[in-house]
């Protein structure tokens, strides 16, 4: 499976304006090859690298298999 955003390419930087210093707003995702018999997905955005350890910054469940990605926002 892989996921994917408009926003920045990977191993980039994320763009200020997904952060807190900018509108604090999520990136559009989408994503492609899901196994076969995928009933929803779930998505957790961490960093691994903040400075007190891991820190889960959201997390989005209940997503139906249809679905192809999330919007800006």
């Amino acid at each position: 499976m892989t996921i994917t955003s408009s926003a920045f390419t990977e191993g980039s930087m994320i763009p200020s304006k997904y952060t807190c210093d900018g509108a604090d707003i999520s990136p559009a995702l989408a994503w492609e090859g899901a196994p076969a018999g995928t009933k929803s997905f779930t998505l957790i955005a961490d960093d691994p690298d903040a400075p007190g350890g891991t820190w889960v910054h959201w997390v989005i469940y209940g997503i139906p298999a249809a679905a192809k990605g999330l919007p800006e926002g």
